[in-house]
């Protein structure tokens, strides 16, 4: 039972109005001297039209590094990157116990050690359906299904109630791989209903119910058997049990199966380990790919998503060293397209193309399903959990709010929508928004983790859109101009429209605007390198139409 004056509240620091990064903080106690729990700690993969030169983007987790000591731990649902991913950069600032299942475990240290990391948690493995006990809080890892081995819901036990958070989940009574979603368990725990529901909204506009994995695995054999050539196969990493669905249509039609991209073998390595793929095959490199008739070999790899650098990628492009494929050859993409990546993909298909390879996506047929429940699903689990409360989580805020009519419909009795930062209490009723924390982002900016003021992103995408011109501007001992500006232009066209080229024009106009300026009043290098930039934006924002960044650096010889 809690005491007077405890409260049980909901702080998102990420995934919350957005798809990624998603970091969820549930506590418990005094509204001053709370524990807390963290579910998930994620990462969103950049936009270089927005974020320059950034790798990946991370929840900041200022507020709850300020609270580290009252944090009895992080929960990892599952191995996907907008869950797990930013866990290596953070865990350091906070040193919390972290608890996850054997695959995401075994994922987690693999990546640290293929990226050199030095210090990583020490994760303690917790198995499917099994319980941990946090103080205040008690958590059970319910299996669900998902497009990666071991997902989970959790059921989270308070003084003040049950919370379930959902996780990435759907219906899937074949999974493929591990364990289906444990109805029963879900039915059991909402018997007499819950306190409230986080719930996975990413497909909350889509109706009906996500096909299951069984489905595309059919899909994929039959494609896999049709083909008269070589078949090359591209999926998400992570999809174990798609991974496992290829192998068994290559094995079907008599083919070997090729792995292409560090992701890949990285995921297959620790699959293998977990005991998901016993059974197959053994799986061969692209050394191998040469000496296989084009009839015995499935090409396994990753560059869904248009990624340049990627083996599908350098294979559109015929550039690839080792692999190549030929005109009716077969390239199934057995994924979908992630918002934002629809140029890259659409390259990489042309690519192939052009080459007179065959290229089968899902618009031609059922050869990928998402993780994520549709409409009729999400209103099933209502009726299993019996919800007091429904919070609408991972998604932008159309997903977000089309849950929430949803869960209205369903007769839910309060569904709140929320953002990031906002602390909404659960308990005592009603749930309401009680407190703000600022929230912001961290960019992994090469090796440097930091603030976007502190990357200076906003003067990359200036860099982006108008280039850079430096000026070196020299004066003699008496103040007069020693010689021409040197200027240096980057980024920028070379010539106007007339043929005259820009270098030489700034160097008059500099010349120009540091003449005018009064004898005595270029003593102050401010004032001349002021005069100098105003020349070079206003010159160029006549002719080109854009004013870029400038550098003046002036040098006295006196």
């Amino acid at each position: 039972m809690s005491k007077a004056g405890d409260e049980l509240v909901f702080l998102p620091l990420g995934g919350v109005g957005e798809i990624g990064m998603n970091l969820g903080l549930y506590g418990f106690g005094p509204p001053h001297a709370k524990k807390w729990l963290m579910v998930d700690c994620g990462v969103t993969f950049a936009d270089p039209r927005v974020t320059p030169g950034i790798d990946l983007i991370m929840p900041d987790i200022g507020f709850i590094e300020e609270e580290r000591r009252d944090l009895v731990g992080l929960v990892l649902t599952h191995a996907h990157e907008d869950h797990y991913g930013a866990v290596l950069d953070l865990w350091p600032r906070l040193e919390c116990p972290v608890y996850a299942t054997r695959f995401t475990a075994g994922l987690l240290r693999a990546k640290a050690i293929e990226n050199g990391r030095q210090v990583w948690p020490e994760v303690t493995v917790v198995e499917q359906g099994a319980t941990l006990d946090l103080d205040p809080f008690k958590i059970e890892l319910i299996p669900v299904s998902h497009s990666i081995p071991e997902p989970n819901a959790l059921a989270i036990t308070t003084p003040a109630g049950i919370i379930v958070h959902s996780g990435d989940w759907k219906i899937d009574p074949t999974p493929g791989v591990g364990i289906p979603i444990d109805v029963d368990r879900f039915r059991e725990i909402g018997e007499n209903g819950i306190l409230a529901l986080m719930s996975d909204s990413t497909n909350a506009t889509r109706p009906g119910r996500s096909p299951s994995e069984h489905d595309v695995a059919e899909g994929l054999k039959a494609l896999v058997a049709s083909a008269p050539n070589r078949v090359a196969v591209t999926a998400f990493s992570s999809n174990v049990a798609r991974i496992r669905a290829i192998c068994e249509a290559a094995a079907a039609a008599d083919r070997h199966v090729v792995v292409m991209g560090r992701s890949m073998r990285r995921v297959i390595e620790v699959a293998t380990d977990c005991g998901f793929l016993d059974g197959l095959p053994r799986f061969l490199s692209e050394d191998d790919f040469g000496h296989l008739p084009r009839d015995k070999v499935l090409v396994l790899l990753t560059g869904s998503q248009g990624e340049d650098r990627a083996a599908l990628a350098r294979i559109a492009n015929d550039e690839h060293p080792r692999v190549n494929l030929a005109p009716g050859d077969r390239v199934i993409f057995s994924s979908r397209t992630i918002p934002g990546n629809e140029k890259a993909v659409n390259a990489v298909v042309n690519g192939l193309a052009i080459q007179g390879i065959e290229v089968i996506t899902d618009a031609d047929g059922l050869v990928h399903t998402s993780g994520h429940p549709r409409r009729d699903e999400i209103v099933e689990m209502y009726r299993w959990l019996k919800p007091r409360v429904v919070v609408p989580v991972h998604g932008e805020p159309m997903h977000l709010m089309a849950q929430a009519k949803l869960a209205k419909d369903a007769g839910v009795p309060e569904v709140v929508v929320i953002e990031n930062g906002k602390m909404l209490r659960l308990a005592p009723a009603p749930a309401e928004v009680v407190d703000e924390v600022m929230v912001d982002v961290l960019l992994l900016d090469g090796r440097l983790l930091r603030t976007p003021e502190a990357s200076n992103i906003r003067e990359r995408r200036a860099l982006a859109f108008a280039g850079v011109i430096s000026a070196v501007v020299t004066l003699d001992d008496r103040f007069e101009l020693e010689d021409d500006p040197q200027v240096v232009l980057v980024g920028v066209p070379t010539s106007d429209d007339d043929g005259e080229t820009f270098r030489e024009q700034l160097v008059d106009e500099i010349a120009s605007a540091v003449e005018s300026i009064p004898r005595h009043r270029r003593r102050d290098r401010d004032v001349v390198a002021q005069a100098a930039r105003r020349a070079i934006r206003s010159h160029m924002s006549q002719r080109w139409g854009k004013k870029p960044l400038c550098h003046v650096f002036v040098v006295m010889t006196a």
